[in-house]
């Protein structure tokens, strides 16, 4: 008698397609290499999911609608404001563990900006990255750590292209990680902001 299948949860299936993606580009990832990373069988995915652009659809959401509580996180993790704002940069620089890797993301980012649905994920996190980043930078005055001028709105947008910006130009140059790499550029365009200590 043969074993019954293991259950995951919706949690553990996206942990595991979340580590396929990051070894495999669109067009090598299958149901069955998420499947395996989840310790699951194909069929099993199938039948909950439909197909793997299904799964990765509903991967996409999850990762939107936790977006908010990601950058809360960090808010609550670190004393500083700013630190928390370093913190997300060092954070996206996992995407680029090497110049392989960030065009492997950049596959995948593609995708979501082809195609509608995924489109519509991507602009849900996007959003909630910028309101997350006016909030630390808001916190960030109100500590004085930036100036009472600052304009907020205006710097969380310059920060978010700014660290995209960055992840490419990174792998233009390749000279150390990308994390050091990202985080000399935040430091950059934080500095004409910073309140000045008497």
């Amino acid at each position: 008698m043969s074993p019954r299948p293991r259950k995951v949860s919706d949690e553990e299936v996206f942990a595991a397609a979340h580590r396929a993606t990051n070894r495999l580009g669109p067009s090598e990832l299958t149901l069955a290499e998420i499947a395996a990373e989840a310790g699951v069988t194909a069929g099993a995915l199938a039948q909950r999911f439909g197909s793997k652009r299904q799964l990765l659809l509903a991967l996409a959401r999850a990762a939107a609608a936790s977006t908010g509580d990601f950058i809360g996180q960090l808010k609550a993790a670190h004393r500083s404001p700013l630190a928390a704002v370093r913190a997300y940069a060092e954070c996206m620089a996992q995407l680029a563990q090497s110049p392989a890797a960030l065009a492997r993301n950049l596959a995948y980012l593609q995708i979501d900006l082809a195609d509608p649905d995924f489109r519509e994920q991507l602009a849900v996190q996007a959003k909630a990255t910028r309101a997350g980043l006016v909030d630390l930078l808001t916190a960030a005055v109100t500590a004085g750590e930036l100036r009472r001028n600052t304009n907020v709105a205006a710097l969380a947008r310059t920060v978010e292209a700014m660290v995209s910006g960055s992840l490419m130009t990174w792998a233009f140059y390749s000279e150390g990680p990308a994390e050091r790499w990202i985080r000399d550029d935040v430091n950059a365009v934080l500095m004409p902001h910073l309140r000045r200590k008497r």
